[in-house]
């Protein structure tokens, strides 16, 4: 997110270079995985859309009816299936 706002380009040694900033020591490999697996991926999107959706699910929370219970939690678990969309690798980069 720092390289995409910072309007730079997203590569191995870019992130490298930030990790390494950060005090973390990369996987060479993973760094390459991911940025292959963000090499499809809209960041301006996603980050628009991972701001969006609290403010969006906000209101659903405040109603407090307990009628409302199930269909809170098929939202909730649809929100978490798309939630990792693009980033399934970068967990797996910081061990």
């Amino acid at each position: 997110m720092m390289l995409h706002s910072a309007e730079k380009e997203i590569d191995e040694k870019a992130v490298g270079a930030v990790l390494k900033a950060a005090g973390v020591k990369a996987d060479d490999a993973r760094v390459k995985a991911l940025v292959a697996s963000l090499a499809s991926v809209d960041i301006g999107e996603a980050m628009s859309q991972a701001i969006a959706a609290p403010a969006a699910a906000a209101p659903a929370a405040a109603g407090g009816s307990s009628s409302d219970a199930p269909a809170e939690e098929a939202a909730a678990e649809e929100e978490e299936e798309d939630d990792g969309a693009g980033f399934e690798g970068l967990g797996s980069l910081f061990g």
